[in-house]
């Protein structure tokens, strides 16, 4: 296989240098143009630690200004990520993103999880995923490079990184902007930015934005819509270059989110009226939906999530001498999110749950770049990292409701009113049931009066203090021809800890104990589930009944903290060559081996009161092998950019749900193959079209997985947009419509095949956990008079009102309910901007 794969790679190799080599050529000889016709915008990048052309950068990237991403509107990475190809970000909402990179998904909670794909705001990792999600405003540009980026990017680079550089306070004089929108759902949004110099070296800005949004999803048991938006963000910064030599920003940034509920709607059950089972719609995702946040959870914490992101950079620049730089980025950043949700997806209180995230993480890092403008560039450095974070997962579930779930008794598609669900006889009918006669009778009865609400949660800890040396040279042995290395040696010191505990004994987790037990031992248990009161009685000598958990059974004296403490280092590299066939061309191909630490995957224990369990899962490594093209015709008027890439992994990290925990573990090999292509044709003064298409073949290759495709990846994404003007009115008028199409894809790695699933509380036998190929199409409309500095238009986002969902399974895919997501619909608004 290995073979057939490098053939059809050395095949691709040649047709993509005979196309860039026929382009470059055609270049020479660029064809007459009526009238006066811009460049396509070339954006200077830093991807390689050193201001350049993207034409001269030999990585798959993709980069984009700050004027072209308002062009865009984007304001958020997942917009962002439907104009990059091999870039997908799911937003199910600011807490929970998934930021995929040809193929490959980073987007777990977990306190011990390390990330595949990073995102950083300039040159700062800020990976966590529960902080990572940033609103985009005020930027100079946006670059994201694909391919293991771990020399150039360091840890978390994996597969991918995104960098955000957003603009710095500028003394060259003074700049202010406001901008407004509104539109249907009660969308609004106020923006505001200004740059004041306050001397010929030093200079602040200040920006902001504010943005809110009703939800698509009516909850017909009462509150707001689910799926809103509430975000504020305000950011700093301050500059000072006393000298020409040196140069020093300071950023300081703020985001609030607090949107309601996400709206995860069973797809066997129909929102009802508990008390009545008088339905009250039915379960496509995009219907309303019926949910709650039960009896008090949380203190009484209504669905929805409050995050707060903070953080702070200095960014300093020092010309030692002509040739070399020295550069140090010193960083701190915290994140606090609690997000409640309804995981069954209907009516019935049964289960609610919460996630509680926070981290603190500090870095520095110390650079030194070498350029003299002679054959050898080379940067090098040192960098620190340190990071605290847990994840405390509260729930409470209804033991009443849970029961009869777990026997099959809840009527589909709508439940029986809640007297009949908690009618103790009921109950007690269904115990002798469950335990297959073990308890009947007055035991059976005595158990089922016990059954009530009940309350757990576990909580895993990661802590990381790690520091990389690491060098890249570049050697230009002509001037068409260069060579490119680097070297990145990583070592981490980290712990890993969880603990776990019940508010009270769960009966009908003691139920499910006891019937993995002997039969005497099980029968004690049962009888002793079935005291008046069992629920509190605490465990001793003359009542030896563990304090039993439903999800998560409780760690050494209901809540003790385990922790394990390990080590990990590895290198990471990558060998690159480069050709220019002309001064608009470009070829390369690379090898870089890219490397996700290891970790050790936490979770409670399987008997109550016993220590947390810990499970070492090797480091994974990725070889990847690139080819790419670039070339800019026409007088620069057409960019063409392409790549063709080969990945083979070992030690796949992957998650696995068990009961309500996510574990991670080693799915063994997996391959990826793809290609990437963008281009952008200015074809005339008045109209500028774009397009990008990606390829991405990822498969497991071994185990129980082997075949199946990877997570939140279509086979198939593209893109195609244009920018049109019209001068009217004493103004130009804008109009850009925008296309965007992907193929069919699973929202988990085991495809949602039913024998995949076994482990699952209730085995989920139906698979349908995807979603088909689908296209939306947006459209925007501005003016820009001629003789003032506003601006005006109007916009539409899925202009087709496509139905689609965003996310399906979910955590009521381990008790054989999955829940869905539904997508936006239509949006549409008018806008409004003035600038100094």
């Amino acid at each position: 296989m290995r073979a057939i794969h490098t053939t059809l790679l050395m095949g691709a190799v040649s047709a993509l240098a005979m196309a860039v080599a026929a382009a470059a050529q055609a270049a020479e000889a660029p064809a007459p143009v009526a009238g006066e016709v811009q460049q396509v915008e070339e954006v200077l990048v830093t991807a390689q630690k050193r201001e350049q052309k993207t034409l001269d950068v030999p990585i798959a990237l993709t980069a984009y200004s700050g004027a072209m991403l308002d062009k865009l509107g984007v304001q958020e990475f997942d917009r962002l990520s439907t104009f990059v190809p091999g870039f997908q970000v799911q937003n199910q909402s600011p807490n929970n993103p998934g930021f995929v990179m040809r193929g490959i998904t980073s987007d777990s909670g977990d306190a011990t999880t390390e990330p595949r794909v990073s995102v950083f705001q300039d040159g700062v990792s800020i990976s966590k995923s529960r902080g990572s999600y940033i609103e985009l405003f005020d930027i100079q540009r946006i670059e994201v490079a694909k391919g293991p980026q771990s020399t150039l990017f360091g840890r978390g680079a994996l597969i991918g990184a995104v960098n955000v550089i957003q603009n710095k306070a500028d003394p060259r004089g003074l700049d202010w902007s406001v901008a407004a929108e509104g539109g249907n759902a009660n969308y609004g949004l106020f923006e505001v930015m200004g740059n004041l110099p306050l001397s010929d070296t030093f200079a602040v800005r200040i920006a902001g934005r504010y943005k809110q949004r009703d939800g698509a999803i009516e909850n017909v048991l009462g509150g707001p819509n689910l799926g809103s938006t509430d975000t504020g963000a305000l950011r700093l910064a301050a500059h000072w270059s006393p000298t020409s030599r040196l140069n020093a920003d300071l950023l300081v940034n703020y985001e609030a989110d607090h949107p309601t509920g996400t709206s995860f709607k069973s797809n066997q059950f129909n929102p009802t009226d508990i008390a009545t089972g008088q339905p009250l719609g039915d379960r496509d995702p995009n219907s309303p939906a019926g949910l709650s946040s039960g009896y008090g959870f949380e203190g009484g914490a209504e669905l929805g999530l409050k995050r707060f992101v903070k953080g702070a950079t200095a960014l300093v620049d020092y010309q030692l001498t002509d040739a070399l730089k020295l550069s140090s980025i010193t960083a701190a950043r915290r994140f606090q999110s609690t997000e409640v949700f309804d995981p069954d997806g209907f009516s019935l209180p049964m289960f609610v749950f919460a996630e509680d995230a926070r981290g603190t993480q500090y870095s520095q890092e110390l650079r030194l770049n070498y350029d003299n403008g002679g054959k050898f560039t080379w940067f090098g450095g040192v960098s620190y990292f340190d990071e605290d974070a847990r994840t405390r997962v509260p729930l409470q579930f209804d033991e009443r409701y849970a029961l009869n779930l777990l026997t099959g008794q809840l009527t589909k598609p709508n439940p029986q009113p809640t007297a009949v669900l908690t009618n103790t006889t009921r109950l007690a009918a269904l115990i002798t049931a469950l335990t297959g006669g073990a308890a009947s009778g007055a035991v059976a009865q005595g158990i089922a009066n016990n059954l009530g609400v009940h309350t757990e949660q576990y909580t895993n800890y990661g802590s990381t203090k790690s520091w990389d040396v690491y060098g890249d040279a570049t050697w230009r042995l002509t001037d068409r021809f260069e060579l490119s290395a680097g070297l990145r040696y990583t070592n981490d010191d980290k712990s890993s800890g969880v603990a776990s505990q019940v508010s009270q004994r769960s009966i009908l987790g003691g139920v499910l104990g006891a019937m993995t037990q002997g039969a005497a031992t099980r029968t004690a248990l049962l009888t002793a589930l079935a005291a008046p009161g069992a629920t509190n009685i605490p465990t001793s000598a003359a009542y030896p009944v563990p304090m039993f958990g439903l999800f998560a059974q409780p760690t050494t004296g209901n809540g003790q903290v385990s922790t394990q403490d390990f080590s990990d280092d590895g290198l990471t590299w990558r060998l690159v060559a480069r050709y220019k066939p002309t001064d608009e061309a470009s070829l390369y191909a690379s090898y870089a081996r890219g490397r996700r630490p290891k970790v050790i995957s936490a979770a409670a224990p399987s008997a109550p009161m016993s220590p947390g369990k810990f499970t070492p899962v090797d480091a994974e490594t990725v070889d990847s092998y690139e080819v790419g093209g670039k070339t800019r015709l026409m007088d620069g008027r057409l960019s063409l950019d392409g790549a063709i890439y080969f990945y083979s992994y070992d030690n796949f990290q992957t998650t696995v749900q068990q009961n309500a925990q996510i574990i991670t573990t080693n799915a063994g090999k997996a391959e990826t193959y793809g290609f990437e292509g963008q281009a952008t044709w200015q074809a005339a003064s008045f109209a500028e079209f774009f397009a990008t298409y990606s390829y991405s073949h990822g498969r497991f290759k071994t185990g129980v997985r082997d075949g199946n495709r990877f997570r939140l990846s279509p086979d198939h994404k593209l893109s195609i947009g244009s920018s049109l003007h019209a001068d009217l009115l004493r103004g130009r008028f804008t109009f850009t419509p925008l296309y965007t199409w992907q193929s069919k894809i699973f929202f988990d790695d085991d495809n949602d095949i039913p024998a995949l699933q076994k482990t699952n509380l209730i085995p989920d036998l139906v698979q349908d956990e995807f979603q088909k190929a689908y296209g939306l199409l947006d459209l925007r409309l501005e003016y820009q008079p001629s003789f003032a500095n506003w601006k005006v238009g109007a916009f539409v986002t899925n202009a087709t009102d496509e139905k689609y969902i965003k996310d399906a399974g979910n955590t009521g895919d381990s008790f054989g309910i999955p829940t869905f997501i539904a997508g936006n619909p239509r949006f549409y608004g008018l806008t409004f901007s003035l600038r100094r």
